[in-house]
């Protein structure tokens, strides 16, 4: 019987040798060698990733179980949400390098918000959706409701009618989250264009700010979160971007350990995938060894840092991860194999 095709997994223990691309295959084998074993792993997730369209790729990976939590950015909340309700009115820029002010202004005045080389439809999206979610805010004000910021989300999305989608919904990775509940933080939410409207809204006495939980109770249900997550095999931290998606969540291994005073496991694995590169005083720059010393990793624990853009590596090593889920045992063949290589290569220099 022919051994099963793992194209993805197979093309990147070929190809994959050097450079920024060994750190792809490594990180991959060692992400795939803790789930593999039952470990869990927390995803956090900056920049414009879901206007990017990632949950094409993430959102089956949260299905198929390879991602258990996950810190977002406001932005990366409601993008998501946008692409599944006004998918067809995006308009695309694949020339934006070359866009002029006019340009911009000129959609701008077409009511489109340019994300690098795509754009969000603001009465489509934004205005379609502060139409729901705006009484949502206004009845939990007076019911003195208080929910955590994605919670608002989660409701929302899970309850639109199919009249309301344009996106496919097995491509929206906060769809899928909401459907397993897996547990998310939205640290800086105000940040986002939600997070605005929420401000006026209060501002303007239609909604109270207390129907929102605040950051630190974000924290605090990260700590009962992470102790669970961390159990067994413990949980790895995969970071897409820099920012307060990542500097939020990595914080809570020291916390329990300083603050709270409590025993904690530290992350079992923490790969990052940025194209800020290693800088003085920059927290995005800064190298995983850094973080030791800050007591969130161990000089035991794998890390990774892939200096490219995630819209490429992050899909790769997903779909790779899913083919190994289908044939682990033709899996780790090929990953024994492409190491044994690696070890043969570095005999060989000594």
């Amino acid at each position: 019987m022919a051994s099963p095709s793992l194209p993805i997994l197979e093309f990147i223990t070929r190809n994959y040798r050097n450079f920024n691309a060994r750190s792809t295959r490594d990180a991959t084998f060692a992400y795939w060698d803790h789930v593999r074993k039952g470990g869990r792993m927390y995803w956090a997730m900056a920049g414009a990733m879901s206007s990017a369209q990632l949950g094409i790729s993430l959102a089956p990976a949260i299905r198929a179980g390879l991602v258990h939590g996950l810190s977002v950015t406001g932005a990366n909340l409601e993008e998501s949400l946008f692409r599944l309700v006004a998918h067809d009115h995006y308009k695309d820029f694949p020339d934006y390098r070359y866009l002029t002010k006019n340009d911009d202004t000129r959609i701008l005045d077409q009511r489109m918000r340019r994300v690098t080389d795509t754009s969000i439809p603001e009465d489509e999206a934004f205005r379609a959706v502060e139409k729901v979610l705006v009484p949502m805010w206004v009845g939990a004000s007076e019911r003195g409701e208080r929910r955590f910021w994605h919670e608002y989300f989660y409701e929302l999305i899970q309850k639109l009618p199919a009249k309301a989608i344009q996106g496919d919904p097995e491509q929206c990775w906060l769809l899928a989250a909401a459907k397993a509940g897996l547990p998310l933080v939205v640290p800086g939410y105000e940040d986002s264009t939600f997070g605005n409207i929420f401000a006026s809204h209060v501002k303007l006495g239609e909604c109270q700010a207390s129907i929102v939980k605040s950051g630190v109770e974000y924290m605090g249900q990260l700590y009962d979160d992470y102790k669970q997550l961390s159990k067994g095999r413990g949980i790895g931290f995969f970071q897409i971007g820099g920012g307060i998606a990542g500097d939020f969540p990595i914080c809570v291994v020291p916390s329990v350990k300083y603050d709270l005073e409590q025993k904690v496991k530290p992350w079992a694995y923490f790969c990052q995938i940025s194209d800020s590169t290693t800088s003085y005083g920059s927290y995005s720059g800064a190298t995983p060894n850094e973080k030791i010393t800050w007591d969130k990793l161990t000089e035991k624990t794998p890390m990774f840092v892939i200096e490219s853009d995630a819209t490429i590596v992050a899909p790769l090593m997903l779909q790779a991860l899913l083919e190994c889920l289908e044939h682990p045992e033709r899996a780790d063949e090929l990953i024994a194999e492409s190491r044994a290589a690696t070890k043969k290569s570095l005999a060989r220099r000594r």
